[in-house]
């Protein structure tokens, strides 16, 4: 399971196949990590600074830490993508085909300018997220969704 957590400053990804619950985040950060709360991580409780040095901290790699940017990630269902806004500005978007049973992620593109600031990930994990939500199946042709799905 692959799910995104925001808040206004800080993006945390976790990967639940990568996890194997060391519990440095439960101890490093017990407001974000609550295993007795649903979801069990909320960034918009601590500190960032305290966010991020127990995200860094984490053994296996499942929890990654990266800034917001100010850019906003929607989903959009109706025409079957992930799309990223700096304010009113498309900058990026991930397209998925939608075969009944599965999803098939075929394309993802960041506006050059807009480049190493994490983007083009939280496109693919706001499709993949969306997904596993209802119970589809997840796959990619996509070059970048391909190596999302396999880190």
């Amino acid at each position: 399971m692959h799910r995104m957590y925001e808040n206004k400053d800080l993006v945390v990804f976790w990967n639940s196949e990568k996890c194997y619950h060391a519990k440095r985040c439960v101890t490093g950060s017990p407001k974000t990590f609550d295993i007795n709360r649903k979801p069990w991580i909320d960034v918009k409780i601590a500190d960032n600074a305290e966010i991020w040095q127990t995200v860094s901290a984490c053994p296996s790699g499942a929890l990654k830490v990266l800034y917001r940017h100010e850019i906003d990630v929607v989903f959009d269902c109706d025409n079957h993508r992930s799309v990223a806004f700096d304010g009113d500005k498309k900058v990026g978007e991930c397209d998925y085909r939608d075969n009944g049973d599965s999803w098939v992620i075929y394309h993802t593109e960041v506006d050059p300018n807009y480049g190493g600031k994490g983007i083009a990930k939280r496109l693919v994990y706001k499709v993949i997220e969306a997904a596993e939500k209802r119970k589809t199946a997840i796959d990619a042709t996509c070059s970048y969704a391909v190596k999302v799905l396999n880190s």
